[in-house]
């Protein structure tokens, strides 16, 4: 991965988190250091394998793992549940939102129930929250 970002991804990227802010009613970290650590994360990505892969998880193969959908920014997770592990779409606050997580999902564990400030906006996919839950019932038994 290179050391730094090219300005070309981290614009990209930038815009991106704006754009999403605004269509979820989330807001970036207060620290701005979380921020741009997140930021350049998903831009050297970009650069790496030409998606905003999320630079908060390990993955064994990077491009195999770009080629679904899981963990391009925004994530399943933020898609679905609201909920950004990286901390980079969180309440004014600084706390990711966790009102539509499974009860016994890490974030609520961690966060308590933290409630959504915008929910008429954002979950996209939050039709789809039922078959993940199921899924991961599955996984675990």
């Amino acid at each position: 991965m290179p050391a730094t970002p090219t300005p070309e991804s981290l614009r990209r990227i930038e815009k991106l988190v704006q754009v999403y802010c605004e269509k979820s009613g989330t807001t970036t970290h207060p620290d701005p250091t979380v921020t741009q650590a997140v930021v350049n994360g998903l831009a050297a990505n970009l650069d790496q394998i030409g998606r905003p892969l999320c630079p908060c998880r390990f993955y064994p193969d990077k491009k195999e793992e770009a080629t679904h959908r899981t963990w391009i920014c925004a994530c399943d997770d933020m898609q679905i549940y609201k909920y950004c592990h990286c901390m980079l779409f969180v309440n004014s606050e600084g706390i990711p939102i966790t009102e539509y997580l499974p009860p016994d999902h890490p974030g609520v564990q961690t966060y308590g129930i933290v409630k959504d400030p915008a929910p008429d906006k954002g979950r996209p996919m939050r039709a789809q929250a039922a078959k993940r839950e199921q899924e991961r019932i599955e996984r675990n038994s």
